[in-house]
């Protein structure tokens, strides 16, 4: 059983980002983080879970997984995205990354709990400060999906 915590963050909506991960499994912890110049919170958020499936070893491996997002726990456990999927995500933001959640995700047995963000969970808030270090910190990537469809966006406005 491994437990995730995950959390993303931007300064500006759009703006730098970053996510946080902390991954549990018995005694072993994984921190993982990365900020990138260009991008918005909820695509942090999303990515966060990403990357935390991505980084399991094992496939079949149950999983729960603490956001703070309703936007990715209702998108998954309401089933919305699985809506969205048999609609091509037409008229979806974030396509890209939620194309790859579900790669990531059908490998696994993923739980998600949704928990408040900046309350009182000691791993919700290191995923925040690692998210949040990563958004201001130097080496920003540049998020391509976002940055393609904001261009695109923009050609059609043209």
């Amino acid at each position: 059983m491994v437990t995730v915590f995950t959390d993303g963050a931007s300064r500006g909506n759009p703006g730098p980002g970053g996510y946080g991960v902390v991954m549990l499994a018995g005694t072993l912890r994984k921190e993982i983080s990365e900020g990138f110049r260009l991008t918005t919170n909820n695509r942090m958020e999303l990515m966060s879970v990403i990357v935390a499936l991505e980084a399991l070893k094992k496939e079949g491996t149950p999983v729960t997984i603490y956001s703070d997002s309703k936007y990715v726990v209702d998108s998954v456990e309401k089933k919305w995205v699985l809506g969205w999927e048999k609609k091509y995500f037409s008229g979806k933001k974030n396509a890209d990354l939620w194309i790859r959640f579900l790669r990531a995700y059908r490998k696994h047995k993923v739980k998600f709990v949704w928990v408040k963000g900046h309350a009182s969970n000691k791993e919700n808030n290191r995923c925040d400060e690692l998210a949040v270090a990563a958004a201001l910190g130097g080496g920003l990537k540049i998020d391509h999906g976002y940055e393609e469809e904001k261009k695109k966006e923009e050609n059609r406005l043209i």
